[in-house]
């Protein structure tokens, strides 16, 4: 049995996922978060493991070959943007991005083997790439991925996606805008004000998937008293889905002081929506619930809210 009932992803290969020390998605990232794991006393309550890689056919369960091989050789050549000048090609950044990957994927068979209830991993949550390109340092979208094997590997048919992010999880949101099984809860600053642009509020889903999606456009300078009110509307909307299976994206770059967003979280917020979730996967879906970092670009809020929604989790355990 595991010593803990929790895990998290972490090493060198992870952290390698970055685009250089003076981008904002910078190397450091990970490491913040450790120190705020040591600094609140949840090191010695959880289990690390290494990254796990994964290949080429993984990555095509949901993005286009012919893009794959770019990302491979642009990162081959380091030269050049991935995107329209957000995201460097640097070089080396494909075997990072395969690592973001293989982690999360290597997690979630490892909760649905019961060998964990629960995980985190820190440098993930990349929910601007889409099938055929890069954007806003987001080179795979392993949610999307995470979503394709949960569904086809555990046959899982009601996948809770939840966002907290400062940014609209675009990359997600429209692949599965007409798609029934994936069920999308998505808090961000509103789109008038940051990149994207996109997730406005009657954004519910398409078709036959009209009202399994909600997006949630926060106003600049939002705060814990916003967020909670509008987090008690999305946990009915989520009550109601009774999921078997939770993501949640949980970008520190809501909190206040993030150099490129304008909320104003505390870690309140990311305890509230973390110990909510965990409440709601252990009454719906075995308990198996898998958190991703995503964003945050201030390394003090990274060091508090990622260490928040870990403990959240495991004091619901």
């Amino acid at each position: 049995m595991p010593d803990s009932p929790l895990a998290v992803v972490a090493g060198p290969e992870l952290a390698d996922y970055h685009f250089g020390s003076d981008h904002p998605f910078g190397p450091l990232r990970q490491q913040n978060f450790l120190d705020g794991m040591k600094r609140s006393g949840l090191s010695d309550r959880v289990d690390f493991l290494t990254p796990s890689r994964c290949d080429k056919a993984r990555l095509a369960s949901f993005h286009d070959p012919s893009y794959i091989d770019w990302i491979k050789s642009c990162s081959d050549s380091g030269d050049g943007y991935l995107d329209q000048g957000d995201t460097p090609a640097r070089a080396g950044i494909y075997s990072a991005a395969c690592t973001v990957v293989g982690s999360v994927v290597d997690l979630i068979d490892r909760i649905m083997r019961n060998e964990y209830r629960r995980g985190f991993v820190p440098i993930a949550g990349l929910h601007h790439a889409y099938r055929d390109r890069c954007s806003g340092f987001c080179v795979f979208n392993d949610i999307a991925i995470a979503i394709e094997h949960v569904r086809k590997l555990y046959h899982r048919q009601r996948i809770l996606y939840v966002d907290i992010d400062a940014h609209h999880g675009d990359g997600v949101f429209y692949n599965y805008q007409i798609d029934q099984e994936v069920y999308i809860v998505d808090f961000h600053e509103d789109g008038r004000y940051l990149f994207p642009g996109t997730g406005t509020a009657d954004e519910t889903g398409s078709g036959p998937a009209q009202g399994t999606k909600m997006n949630i456009p926060m106003p600049m300078q939002a705060g814990d008293a916003e967020f909670e009110q509008q987090w008690r509307i999305a946990e009915v909307f989520i009550r109601t889905i009774e999921p078997d299976f939770i993501i949640l994206q949980c970008g520190a770059d809501s909190m206040r002081g993030d150099p490129i967003t304008h909320l104003a979280y505390s870690e309140q917020s990311y305890a509230l929506a973390a110990s909510s979730l965990a409440a709601l996967a252990d009454e719906f879906c075995q308990g198996k619930m898998i958190a991703l970092g995503g964003g945050g670009y201030n390394q003090n809020n990274i060091a508090q809210a990622w260490p928040r929604v870990v403990r959240a989790m495991l004091e619901s355990s």
